[in-house]
């Protein structure tokens, strides 16, 4: 009886949370094009960056003009990678809130060394100290420990298993808030490599075109075309490279939390159940 008003407080909070990220993903994609649109026009657009100051027939003179060359899947690419870097940010700042103030593995430690020696006050006010998902999970479930020993009507059995389901469940409205935009950045791994093979083929056939039109067989131009072609292909190797790289750090992070929360809550139910069966033997 005493769980029952617990549930519905928490699940909405958890609810809005993930409506606030949603929000965030939804106003992050269209203000990087923006960005993104902005710099391809008027920074490496402008016409210092070309031979003549000729932005529609004249050369580039450096690398700013060379990408803008590129066409219009460059600021496609700008965004993704736009994107890529905010998405990063707001996930460190995430999983490093969950993580909680201190050292992870070292909260581990001391709340498994409380458990061992039945401090249950001490395990909970160090999660206290500790913050962050990983201690809220832990926290309640040591506050169904604390439930379970004053339930008159259960078996030790039954006590263990409801431990374990509130652990579970605090467990599965924290996850999900860890994991989220994660699909964002998996997703740039795949359509940063496309989008950029994308713009190197209607690079090419804009350079071939060319030099059809013109009748000219001059390497020089060929080698021109094909060059600002292979920019987008660089800027979709990247993203995609770097985005993997995001994905792998923040999956590794994720995995660390979800293992320390399944340790310290396999010793919560242990130590549980490992203490009361005792005392039913009388010893």
């Amino acid at each position: 009886m005493a769980t029952a008003p617990s549930k519905p407080t928490t699940a909405p909070v958890k609810k809005e949370s993930s409506g606030n990220s949603g929000a965030f993903a939804s106003l992050v994609i269209p203000i990087c094009f923006v960005i993104a649109l902005l710099i391809f026009i008027f920074i490496l657009g402008d016409a210092s960056h070309y031979k003549g100051g000729d932005v529609e027939k004249g050369t580039p003179v450096d690398y700013f003009g060379t990408v803008h060359k590129g066409g219009v899947i460059v600021p496609v690419l700008m965004t993704m990678f736009l994107m890529l870097i905010v998405f990063s940010i707001e996930r460190l700042v995430v999983i490093g809130k969950a993580s909680g103030t201190g050292n992870v593995d070292a909260f581990v430690r001391k709340v498994n060394g409380f458990l061992n020696t039945g401090n249950i006050d001490a395990a909970s006010a160090e999660c206290d100290k500790q913050k962050g998902s990983v201690a809220n999970v832990i926290k309640s479930g040591l506050k169904k420990y604390r439930e379970m020993e004053l339930e008159p009507n259960l078996d030790v059995d039954q006590k263990t298993l409801a431990i374990q389901k509130d652990i579970e469940e605090a467990t599965a409205l924290e996850m999900p808030m860890l994991e989220q935009n994660l699909t964002i950045i998996a997703t740039l791994v795949s359509i940063g490599t496309l989008c950029g093979l994308l713009g190197t083929v209607t690079g090419m056939i804009k350079a071939f075109k060319s030099l059809a039109a013109s009748g000219s067989s001059s390497s020089t131009e060929l080698a021109t075309g094909i060059s600002e072609a292979l920019i987008n292909t660089a800027l979709g190797i990247l993203t995609s490279a770097l985005s993997i790289i995001m994905y792998n750090i923040f999956t590794s992070k994720i995995d660390k939390l979800t293992y320390a929360i399944d340790e310290t809550g396999f010793s919560i139910v242990q130590t549980f159940a490992a203490s009361h069966k005792n005392r039913e033997r009388g010893y």
